[in-house]
């Protein structure tokens, strides 16, 4: 896979619109996940490749570095987005990344109307944004398991404790 081919999978709210069409002109699956993914690490890739096993295509709605200051704090992201969205694109499990500003992915889950949208099972299923958009257009909404003892939070600290 060249370069060309991974920032290729990056594309604007338009574009993904017209993939999410195409796909589904052609009786493909499509399932949405969103995040910060701020530091990508092995809970992370676990999470996004049984994502991806649900659907023939899985779409990730990345937080802008704007969307993740509001959500985490001024400290955050530590990486900036154009280059989570580079890491994110280089794993074979992700079909598309939209990256978008909003705090949360409401707007883009109207636009793609996922087959299936997918959180970590830390979401009760009535508080996923986008859940009833899903449901109402015939989807299925999946909580997936995180890995224990690893998240973005856990490694900044200890990279702080180690200094």
């Amino acid at each position: 896979m060249g370069f060309d081919t991974i920032t290729d999978k990056i594309v604007s709210p338009g574009e993904i619109a017209v993939v999410a069409r195409r796909a589904k002109q052609k009786n493909k699956t499509i399932a949405f996940t969103n995040g910060c993914f701020d530091i990508l690490h092995a809970g992370h890739v676990n999470y996004l490749n049984a994502a991806a096993d649900l659907a023939d295509l899985l779409i990730l709605g990345l937080n802008s570095d704007a969307s993740v200051k509001k959500i985490k704090g001024e400290k955050r992201p530590v990486i900036q987005d154009t280059h989570r969205a580079v890491v994110l694109a280089s794993l074979a499990c992700i079909s598309h990344i939209v990256i978008f500003d909003e705090p949360d992915p409401g707007a883009l889950i109207k636009l793609i109307v996922p087959d299936i949208l997918v959180k970590g099972e830390d979401w009760n299923e009535n508080e996923i944004i986008g859940a009833d958009v899903v449901k109402q257009n015939g989807g299925r909404v999946f909580r997936i398991p995180l890995a224990p003892d690893i998240s973005t939070t856990a490694i900044i600290k200890k990279i702080l404790d180690t200094r």
